[in-house]
């Protein structure tokens, strides 16, 4: 009796562990590319960011589906009225993570967590200033450095008092930006003491709503419900990104449904996807730009008249045809017109070979050798890096210039551009805060007159930085409009980018997904998706 009571047991247990796993619900999200690294304040790519996320949270967030800034961690804050003290109010009973390298905390968050998320990226002998080779390139090409005064404990363990050196507009969006995001100084304590400190990039421990459980490299990403989350449970149990860098190949995956949501599908495939009764074709006016970079540190490029020339001799209404099919329209700003102060009486350069070809043989330029870098990864500002490049370089063979394509790994293509090996490159920008200082710092440069991180066309104007320094101290929109104006004539004169397009954002997803919406700033979010039975 005692043996068939056990054997009862243990099969009444075992139903019930079966019908636990058949209720788990999964959510797969096929990605496009492979993390650098888990660590969102030392990365610039939307790929590594979105591996990052689910993770972790920030001060402050933006609301799914918007640029509007919410509560994040701070359940509330306040700004003193000269602008320059903001003072964080924490949740109380905010849980961080277990890692999945017998790390466990003691304790839950506290204003010491963010005073090392923001110290490590700003003070050079923090004990992890260095590790991973410590690039901070968001914080310091947002001004943080020259702007951040102090970051202090407040009152108590749960306030945070942040002073600047001066107001400045821009704070609390660029503070929702994932460089802000906050991590535990236990977890990095734990690896020190444990003397792998290089762990702390790679297996990530948040407050977030999912926790990290795998990674294989070029595969797959795992990640599990936090139970604890302060936001609530998200409503799936597994979150699984299926690294799949071929498009025709995550369209194929979402068809069989071995993933409920991808990023960056085909144009191509854009009208069949509609027409697909499993699928919902989400779509947004993308926040972005596509463009070619010219290196204005390397001759010739470091003469205006050859990147006008450049802009003159590539047919950009061609690649708008054959490359975006539809799905963008022509750029001639770097702001996106979908955002505030864009300045639409901006005269685009006319496509006119033979005009730029006169203009390069002024400029001293009849026969040029260079190099032309195309993206190895999908991008909704870019949905076809390679075909693009060989458009511009049959084009630009037409006026004398013969453009070798390079391409390498995307962190390591990202990592070289922005070293300056190139010539000339192809990238682009989604937005990260729905302000125009979000893209316009991309041009940026240091007091030092050394271009900043982002800035790979290695372009440095005084008026121009200037007048970025000038608008980030005004609160008034109308006053920053005016001087965004003035700064969108200078790059267009200047010409340092061929801008290219500004792309509409599909987004597909299965019929059984609801709760997902498509982010204006390209992040990809999954705490309020679920997924039908």
């Amino acid at each position: 009796m005692k043996t068939r009571h056990l054997i009862a047991t243990a099969m009444l247990m075992s139903t019930m562990l079966v019908g636990a796993a058949a209720q788990a619900k999964s959510l797969v999200y096929c990605s496009e590319g492979s993390p650098e690294n888990f660590t969102p304040a030392m990365n610039t790519t939307g790929t590594s960011l979105d591996a990052a996320r689910p993770v972790y949270n920030k001060l402050v967030q933006f609301t799914p589906g918007t640029t509007t800034v919410e509560p994040g961690l701070a359940e509330k804050y306040d700004i003193s009225a000269d602008g320059k003290v903001i003072t964080f109010h924490l949740r109380k009973g905010v849980k961080f993570h277990s890692g999945v390298n017998g790390f466990t905390p003691t304790r839950d968050l506290t204003a010491e967590d963010v005073i090392w998320s923001f110290e490590r990226q700003s003070k050079p002998d923090h004990p992890y200033a260095k590790v991973s080779a410590g690039a901070y390139d968001y914080f310091n090409d947002m001004g943080m450095p020259d702007l951040l005064a102090s970051i202090a404990k407040g009152a108590d363990d749960l306030t945070v008092v942040m002073t600047l050196k001066e107001p400045n507009a821009p704070i609390m969006a660029n503070l929702a930006m994932d460089f802000a995001t906050i991590q535990s100084a236990e977890y990095a304590d734990f690896l020190m003491k444990k003397g792998t400190p290089e762990q702390f990039d790679q297996i990530p421990v948040g407050t977030g709503p999912f926790i990290f459980v795998d990674y294989q490299k070029d595969a797959v990403i795992r990640f599990k419900a936090n139970p604890d989350y302060w936001g609530g449970k998200p409503k799936v149990d597994d979150l699984i990104y299926a690294i799949t860098p071929d498009a025709t190949a995550r369209y194929a995956k979402m068809k069989a449904n071995e993933c409920q949501i991808m990023v960056a599908p085909n144009p191509a495939d854009l009208a069949a996807m509609g027409k697909d009764g499993d699928i919902q074709l989400l779509q947004q006016a993308g926040l972005n730009v596509g463009y070619l970079s010219m290196n204005a540190m390397k001759a010739p490029f470091d003469k205006v008249e050859v990147r006008q020339a450049i802009n003159m001799a590539i047919d950009k209404a061609a690649i708008l045809k054959e490359v975006y099919q539809g799905a963008g329209q022509p750029a001639k700003n770097p702001l996106p017109p979908t955002i505030w102060s864009y300045d639409d009486s901006t005269v685009d350069y006319t496509y006119d070979p033979v005009k730029a070809k006169e203009m390069l043989t002024k400029a001293g330029v009849t026969s040029l050798d260079t190099d032309l870098w195309w993206m190895p990864v999908q991008r909704p500002y870019n949905p076809n890096a390679k075909r693009m490049a060989e458009m511009m370089q049959s084009d630009l063979e037409k006026v004398g210039i013969h453009a070798k394509l390079v391409s390498y790994e995307w962190g390591e293509y990202r990592k070289r551009l922005q070293a300056g090996e190139h010539q000339m490159g192809l990238l682009g920008w989604t937005g990260d805060n729905g302000d125009p200082d979000n893209f316009l710092f991309l041009l940026s440069c240091k007091a030092d007159g050394t271009p900043a991180g982002q800035n790979i066309a290695k372009w440095c104007n005084k008026d121009f930085d200037a007048k970025l320094l000038e608008a980030r101290k005004i609160t008034d929109q109308a006053a920053r409009s005016k001087i965004y104006a003035e700064m969108q004539a200078i790059f267009k004169k200047e010409a340092p980018w061929m801008t290219i397009a500004h792309s509409t954002v599909f987004e597909p997803v299965r019929k059984e997904v609801s709760g997902y919406k498509v982010s204006p700033l390209g992040a990809h979010e999954f705490q309020n998706v679920d997924v039908a039975e």
